[in-house]
């Protein structure tokens, strides 16, 4: 029953990180196919590591 919670807080963060990296011009590392990479299989943690790491707001 835990893991339905855990995985719609995973799905939504994973929808947030990639509209946010399609909307931005520049991201930190240049290379948004990489993040895009990294958000959708590296499970809970890609959306937050490039939430963290994505450079400053433009």
């Amino acid at each position: 029953m835990l893991a339905i919670p855990f995985f719609i807080i995973q799905v939504g963060l994973i929808v947030y990180a990639m509209v946010d990296l399609v909307r931005r011009k520049k991201v930190r590392g240049g290379n948004k196919i990489v993040w895009g990479i990294v958000i959708l299989f590296v499970n809970l943690l890609g959306p937050i590591i490039y939430l963290i790491f994505r450079g400053d707001d433009e």
